[in-house]
């Protein structure tokens, strides 16, 4: 029995005990307060004049009307940025890249180049990305996982670049567009690959791409453009095959892109319940009503024929693959204009690696002149594509709760939308990484 005069400072005892053992207080997160001049909100389309947002760590606390007043950091200090006489916009996001390599040379990308140099180099693109105003891109196919183990390296904070969401291998047929095709069978290739035929082989590399950290699945529903095979866009997969990447993707909590170009693939993929069409270079009518009715995203790259027929013959590509891209360019802009007057949901996405990264904002232009408003541009490219990737609230929104990712230009983007092709500002998760305008600190790697 313990007497009950001695019961105090036991009690005492016992908190000092527990306080001793409670971890310390966290570090108060860094702070930086940002005014804004003028602020391109993308969920209403409008655009907010005089606006301060406060971040606090990687995410926005607030975001309200400047009054004025001094700017108050707070007890621990922080950042001001002035951007008072900038647009500010959402990071922007570009749902069709293929971060890790760009072409140089046809043979020489392909006989002498191994996985390593990829992985070697995949950095600078991806920080020509960032530096672009892409804070998110959704990278939609890469040989060896190495779209993977870039996100490793910029999540960790090893490399600079934006957040990427990787699909790893395309799932693609044999003699496909993701199967080498053009030269001899005793040519031999040791990589690995997303050759698959029938549902069980599909369904085994959907498995096997969301093992090594895939989160969006990317199959080949028609032939292509930059590969060797004879049709710029007959079917390769059937509906069913297709099917099963869907539902096995689903079964993973995961998401299917189809590559297509071709009408019946298009049509294939969208019964098959794919999220996203990317492409879409022949869609007709029918495939545009199907779009609508099921709400499959459409994401076309209209800007990188110009590169292709400017670029390609000179890097030794075949005259067949330049007369696919030929046959290809302007029907996908009038496909483009035609989806959009239909109201078909559509994202940015411009197949960034095809041409030079850090050129990704060349589109804007483009699908302004092919029937979009520079605001609607600039949705396509923020709340459209954080819809499209499931992050709604986190990504392409200046709204507190999201992430910290802001890019700013001095002019007028809504009155010259080609002021994209040149961010002069760039935050993501509340680290500057370009500043060209109010000379705040900025992240280096070393």
């Amino acid at each position: 029995m313990i007497p009950r005069r001695a019961l105090p400072l036991l009690f005492a005892a016992v908190c000092a005990a527990i306080a001793s053992e409670s971890p310390a207080p966290s570090a108060a997160l860094p702070v930086t307060v940002i005014r804004a001049g003028r602020l391109i909100d993308s969920a209403s389309g409008k655009v907010l004049t005089n606006q301060v947002i406060v971040v606090e760590g990687d995410h926005i606390k607030s975001v309200g009307p400047d009054d004025g007043g001094p700017i108050v950091l707070g007890p621990n200090g922080g950042r001001y940025v002035d951007l008072s006489d900038a647009t500010v916009l959402p990071g922007l996001i570009d749902c069709h890249t293929h971060i890790t390599s760009q072409p140089e040379n046809y043979y020489t990308d392909i006989f002498r180049k191994s996985p390593i140099d990829v992985a070697t180099t995949s950095h600078i693109y991806a920080r020509r990305t960032l530096l672009a105003g892409f804070t998110t891109v959704r990278d939609v196919g890469a040989g060896e996982y190495t779209d993977i183990a870039l996100k490793r390296a910029i999540d960790g904070g090893k490399v600079a670049g934006p957040r990427i969401l990787p699909s790893a291998h395309t799932v693609g047929a044999t003699g496909g567009h993701v199967d080498l095709t053009g030269f001899s069978p005793s040519i031999q290739f040791k990589d690995t690959s997303g050759v698959a035929d029938g549902v069980d082989a599909v369904r085994f590399r959907v498995r096997q791409n969301i093992k090594f950290g895939a989160e969006w699945i990317k199959v080949a529903a028609t032939a292509g453009v930059l590969s060797e095979e004879e049709s710029v866009g007959a079917p390769q997969y059937s509906e069913q095959e297709m099917r099963m990447a869907v539902e096995e993707a689903a079964m993973w909590g995961k998401k299917v892109a189809a590559h297509a170009h071709g009408t019946e693939g298009i049509k294939r993929a969208i019964r098959a319940g794919v999220a996203s069409v990317e492409h879409a270079s022949f869609i007709d009518d029918e495939g545009i009503r199907l779009a609508k009715e099921r709400g499959t995203w459409l994401v076309m790259d209209i800007y990188n024929d110009d590169y292709i027929l400017a670029e390609f013959t000179r890097m030794g590509y075949p005259e067949k693959i330049i007369e696919k891209e030929r046959l290809v360019g302007r029907t996908q802009r009038e496909n483009f204009q035609k989806a959009h007057r239909a109201g078909v949901k559509m994202a940015y996405g411009t197949d960034a690696g095809v041409y030079p990264h850090g050129w990704n904002g060349k589109q804007f232009r483009h699908m302004v002149q092919w029937g979009m408003t520079p605001m609607e541009a600039i949705q396509a490219a923020t709340v459209n594509a954080a819809e499209l990737l499931h992050q709604s609230g986190r990504l392409g929104t200046v709204a507190a709760g999201a992430f910290a990712d802001l890019i700013a230009v001095k002019s007028d983007p809504l009155a010259d939308v080609t002021a994209l092709e040149k961010i002069e500002f760039v935050m993501k998760g509340g680290e500057v990484f370009k500043d060209q305008i109010a000379g705040s600190p900025v992240k280096v790697f070393e």
